[in-house]
């Protein structure tokens, strides 16, 4: 029975939200979050890299707190503004690809999380949550949603049609990355309780993107909990802001490998012991992409391979032996070529599938590598059973879309 709740939502006024809205920080080089700033006064990254106004680099809680006086600025300038009335906000991304994503951007319960209502398939790294944890405590906002997904709902989806084609937008912007974005504010009581109970009916629902920034906010509401002699569940730190959507809307992709070398092997001695799980095709210069479950693809020596699980030679247990990120771990990575640390070993490298096979081509012909593998994505549904088995995938098994945007929508705690 996940619990959402309306909030007011701090946002940046119609004329300029496009200006303000900006990717994660860490998805920016030096050189463009420089450029960025140099040229748009109004950008988020103002806000999370505040040291730029000084010119020099700060860290810790030296930079937390000037993070929070310039969010305070951005509000005393009248940049942002705070709604008058706790609402759902109906969020809709159309990007570059024309894939189209809608949902609810809503406040989710972190006793959820706690209780297992709201399901993770990734695992943290503590010293990551406390960090961010930190950060929330000293900033005192959010300005980036969790992306969480839930079973495909007519009412929900209805409710969020009707939104589309009956209110004016109150945000319509178009960011230099070519995905346009839309909000709609809803405020009014019948429809809200309406989303709140369709919400309530479901069993559970999923993080898909945002482990790190769900774990913190967990962080927090334990701590704050216990700080306050008065609590009573309804203090915004019980709770942390969500952008759900339907599981139809998820759309996944993979993460390909790059290794920096063969762990000691000549490439016939390498070929040899892959020969031991994997029935190997040479397949020349052209670049093949696997297409079926625990089929991977291979660039070696400026040659494609494909490879084929011999499934003689491996046991499925659990859904996560499924998964073809963690097969390749067990059958190639691990035992063949000596990683493993997924996470923080430094010869192995990671490409989403948004690129194609030529992208891991040229990076083992720039010499920068040795070797690359390719795969299939894995579903939502693998996802949900390895959740609920209690389960973790890998390292970097999915890239997972839509990817939000930070200072459209921002919650106070």
């Amino acid at each position: 029975m996940p619990k959402i709740i309306p909030f007011k939502a701090v946002k940046p006024t119609r004329a300029i939200v496009g200006l303000v809205a900006a990717r994660p920080y860490q998805s920016y080089t030096v050189d463009e979050r420089e450029s960025r700033m140099a040229y748009n006064p109004y950008s988020f990254l103002h806000i999370v890299n505040p040291g730029y106004k000084y010119d020099q680099e700060v860290t810790g809680e030296e930079r937390y707190k000037l993070v929070k006086n310039r969010y305070l600025e951005f509000k005393e300038d009248g940049v942002f503004v705070k709604d008058k009335k706790p609402s759902f906000y109906v969020y809709k991304i159309v990007n570059r690809h024309g894939q189209e994503f809608n949902g609810i951007v809503a406040a989710t319960s972190a006793e959820d999380y706690e209780k297992d209502i709201i399901k993770k398939h990734e695992d943290t790294i503590s010293k990551r949550e406390e960090t961010f944890k930190s950060y929330l405590q000293t900033v005192g906002f959010n300005a980036e949603p969790v992306l969480l997904t839930y079973p495909d709902n007519a009412l929900i989806a209805q409710i969020i049609n009707d939104v589309q084609n009956t209110k004016y937008a109150e945000f319509e912007f178009t960011m230099t990355y070519r995905d346009t974005h839309y909000l709609w504010k809803i405020d009014d009581a019948p429809t809200i309780t309406t989303i709140q109970s369709e919400f309530k009916n479901m069993d559970t629902i999923y993080i898909a993107d945002g482990h790190h920034r769900s774990a913190s906010s967990y962080l927090l509401y334990k701590d704050e909990k216990v700080k306050n002699l008065d609590h009573n569940g309804t203090e915004s730190y019980n709770f942390f802001m969500s952008y759900l959507i339907p599981e139809s809307d998820l759309v996944i992709y993979e993460f390909n490998r790059l290794i920096k070398d063969l762990n000691g092997l000549t490439k016939e001695e390498f070929l040899i012991k892959l020969d031991a799980s994997y029935r190997i095709e040479n397949r020349g210069l052209m670049a093949y992409k696997p297409s079926k479950p625990h089929h991977f693809s291979m660039y070696l020596d400026g040659e494609f391979y494909s490879l084929y699980l011999r499934k003689t030679c491996y046991t499925f247990k659990t859904s996560l032996d499924t998964l073809d990120a963690q097969l390749l771990y067990k059958t190639i990575l691990q035992p063949v070529l000596g990683i493993n640390d997924l996470r923080n070993d430094n010869r192995i490298s990671y490409v989403n599938g948004h690129h194609d096979m030529i992208t891991i081509k040229t990076s083992v012909d720039s010499g920068e590598f040795t070797v690359g593998f390719g795969m299939c994505p894995s579903n939502v549904e693998q996802m949900k059973q390895i959740a609920d088995e209690g389960l973790t995938m890998p390292p970097k098994s999915t890239y997972i879309l839509p990817k939000l945007r930070s200072g459209i929508t921002i919650y106070e705690y």
